[in-house]
């Protein structure tokens, strides 16, 4: 077991952060010491593989036991707050990016920072500035980087092929006119779209940033989704939907899914991440990718990506070993793993090689990270995420089946949002000062 000790404090703020209940589980029997215990979300057999790899990886490679826990993705986080909280997390947890602020401001995570600057073997600069900026929290680093990647644009080669219908710039994205143009028209047939994506705020945000619009104000203790710049984006993919047209009818928000709409064959455009490519390759017809569309503040989608951290009682000879695995979980060599399964495309420059075709353009996402083509923006979160993408969920999707406008959705958000707004900007205060 992990010498995961907390203060009554942080032991307080977990449980009413994760919504716990109020009596803690006490330390249970584990693994021997020096053991190497990470935890991680899987929730296929595709996965399951990855992470049994990567287990074999770090036992050749650190000479010790390697024991993974692995949860499916749903039930990840909940699990992980009971293990934190009873002292039995792992040595090394893997934390999504919008998880990281909510784990740094409860103080269940410790910075890395003062680890990174003791050892010279450690190159930091080695990870791409995107994850970088998703692994930090109020200027200090308390994650390294697995994968990362930008939100693109898949199309169906065959499909605009039989449309006659040259396919996109490789490397130079479309505005967005051209790209709503060829949707409507690659809608006309009977049974046939143009486009598909999830009504939701995960593939929304991508469409806001690329206005030049934001969930929260540059202070951060306020919505901005009401911003002229933010309401282009939203009403130019809410009218996709709506005015236009060019969307497979919605059956229902909660399950509606972009992918499955895709793999049908008769969408033309999917905008969703690398992280799919896995999935889209069992497609029955030919397909590619290209960067995400250009708007008012160009092509600038939401880059998002996972990492994996240390809890915060993690201290002596257990600290030296999280530290040597979480190294190794992020290493070249092990992301090569992970790049050579297809899962996503790796944090590192010195893996990105590793993911390979196809599709032929897959290059375009490493080119996407390095600023070289178009852009991408890090996936802009609070440490109360999950409450504020619950609150977006529950009212806002009604704008992409026409129940409801836009301002009016707003109107009726605004005040709720700015109240989280401000909750985050206290625990950004409040976790400043504690460090």
């Amino acid at each position: 077991m992990s010498s995961s000790l907390y203060s009554r404090r942080t032991l307080l703020k977990l449980a009413a952060g994760g919504g716990l209940a109020a009596t803690l589980s006490g330390c249970s029997s584990g693994p021997p010491p020096g053991t190497a215990t990470w935890s991680m979300w899987s929730s296929s057999p595709e996965e399951l593989k990855v992470w049994n790899d990567f287990s074999r990886y770090v036992e050749k490679t650190m000479r010790v036991r390697s024991l993974s826990s692995l949860t499916p993705s749903a039930g990840y986080a909940p699990k992980l707050d009971l293990q934190l909280v009873s002292g039995t997390a792992s040595l090394v947890t893997a934390l999504n990016g919008w998880m990281i602020p909510t784990y740094a401001a409860r103080g269940s995570h410790r910075a890395l920072d003062d680890l990174i600057a003791q050892d010279p073997d450690f190159d930091q600069d080695d990870f791409y500035p995107a994850s970088q900026s998703i692994s930090s929290f109020a200027g200090k680093t308390y994650a390294i980087g697995f994968d990362v990647a930008p939100a693109v644009l898949y199309f169906n080669k065959t499909l605009l092929d039989k449309a006659g219908i040259d396919p996109p710039s490789r490397t130079e994205p479309m505005t967005w006119a051209a790209f709503r143009e060829l949707a409507i028209e690659l809608s006309g047939p009977k049974g046939q779209y143009g486009f598909t994506c999830a009504p939701l705020m995960d593939d929304l945000i991508s469409w806001i940033y690329s206005a030049g619009g934001n969930v929260m104000n540059k202070k951060q203790d306020a919505s901005a989704l009401d911003s002229p710049e933010s309401l282009d984006g939203i009403n130019f993919l809410v009218d996709l939907f709506v005015k236009d047209r060019v969307t497979p009818p919605i059956s229902n928000l909660v399950t509606e899914d972009a992918l499955a709409n895709f793999l049908q064959g008769n969408v033309a455009f999917m905008q969703n991440g690398p992280w799919q490519v896995l999935n889209v390759r069992d497609a029955k017809f030919e397909w590619d990718i290209v960067p995400f569309p250009a708007g008012p503040a160009g092509s600038t989608p939401r880059v998002s990506g996972s990492s994996f951290a240390i809890p915060a009682g993690v201290e002596g000879d257990d600290l030296d070993l999280a530290w040597r695995l979480l190294k190794t979980l992020t290493s070249t060599g092990a992301l090569d793993i992970y790049a050579r399964a297809g899962r996503n495309n790796p944090a590192r420059f010195s893996a990105g090689s590793a993911f390979e075709p196809p599709p032929a353009n897959l290059g375009i996402v490493q080119q996407i990270l390095a600023g070289k083509v178009g852009g991408g923006h890090p996936y802009d979160v609070t440490t109360n995420w999950n409450r504020i993408k619950q609150l977006l969920a529950q009212d806002l999707p009604r704008a992409f089946l026409g129940e409801v406008t836009v301002p009016g959705v707003l109107r009726g958000l605004t005040p709720q949002l700015d109240v989280l707004m401000r909750q985050h900007k206290d625990a950004v205060r409040q976790a400043t000062e504690d460090a």
